[in-house]
């Protein structure tokens, strides 16, 4: 299979792209190396009517690259692999309803993930996805000299530990690692190991401050930073179906999971693909 092959549709002009015609429990070495790149290009790839089973998701994990175990969700009892993001009928919350790219906070940041849908609610519970070389090209030549410069510190104490957002929170009994506690500086632009392209590797969850500023100073060019990133011009939304699988790059997207459909239960299976240090 070549890259030419592939039945590829565009999410919107800066990000995202849907694929159809392939099986990714079948898929070959060169399918599979097509797949990556244009996840590294894309930031997200969506594969629809496949029929994954948690088998099959982990064993194509596996030839992805190692696996990062989720220190926080809740996991499949049969497979440790395989994290549990679910919403039941009942409850208000869910997880990733706001902006974020996952593990920023870990010294050596994940790469991304593979997200299988196994229950979807009637509607709602769409994917929005936003590119970081977009929101870096954006930006002026003047600014990004200064950023270029720039570190900064992410953690997830205030989001998942005792204290945390999700502690108080009707989905806060079901994580877990709430005494786990992280702390990573990063650039604030980096080079993405694949594709060679510039993105900001800021993100409104985890990211605290510029290392060596006051929170304030932080804060104000962070929110600045923000708000270019979520342009619409940037962003892409996924539309769940039954068989559609996500694999996304963290390096490159932020993402946030729309919280629209109360009174529906939504289960998907996550499992997260490890990284490496960014430069």
């Amino acid at each position: 299979m070549t890259a030419q092959t592939l039945s590829i549709r565009p999410l919107s002009d800066s990000c995202g792209a849907e694929v159809t015609d392939i099986d990714l429990a079948r898929i070959s070495d060169t399918g599979l190396s097509d797949i990556r790149r244009l996840v590294a290009e894309r930031g997200v790839v969506v594969v629809r009517d496949q029929d994954l089973s948690p088998q099959q998701h982990i064993a194509f994990a596996r030839r992805w690259g190692e696996i990062d175990y989720n220190r926080f969700f809740p996991i499949d009892p049969q497979y440790p692999e395989i994290a549990l993001v679910q919403k039941d009928e009942a409850q208000t919350t869910n997880i990733g309803g706001g902006w974020h790219t996952d593990h920023s906070y870990d010294v050596e940041p994940a790469m991304g993930s593979i997200l299988v849908a196994r229950e979807l609610p009637p509607s709602g519970g769409d994917t929005l996805f936003s590119s970081m070389y977009a929101a870096w090209d954006s930006l002026s030549d003047g600014l990004k000299a200064t950023l270029s410069a720039l570190r900064a510190v992410h953690t997830s104490d205030h989001i998942y530990g005792p204290d945390g957002v999700f502690a108080k929170t009707d989905i806060g009994a079901t994580l877990r690692g709430q005494d786990a506690h992280t702390h990573a500086v990063h650039p604030v632009a980096i080079t993405h190991p694949d594709s060679g392209r510039k993105a900001l590797f800021v993100n409104p969850a985890f990211t605290i401050g510029i290392e060596g500023w006051t929170r304030e100073e932080s804060q104000a060019l962070l929110q600045y930073l923000y708000s270019r990133a979520i342009q619409p011009q940037n962003v892409a939304r996924v539309e769940w179906r039954p068989g559609s699988v996500a694999i996304w790059d963290n390096r490159a997207t932020w993402h946030m999971a729309k919280n629209d459909y109360h009174g529906h239960r939504r289960v998907m299976h996550r499992i997260t693909l490890a990284g490496s240090p960014l430069h």
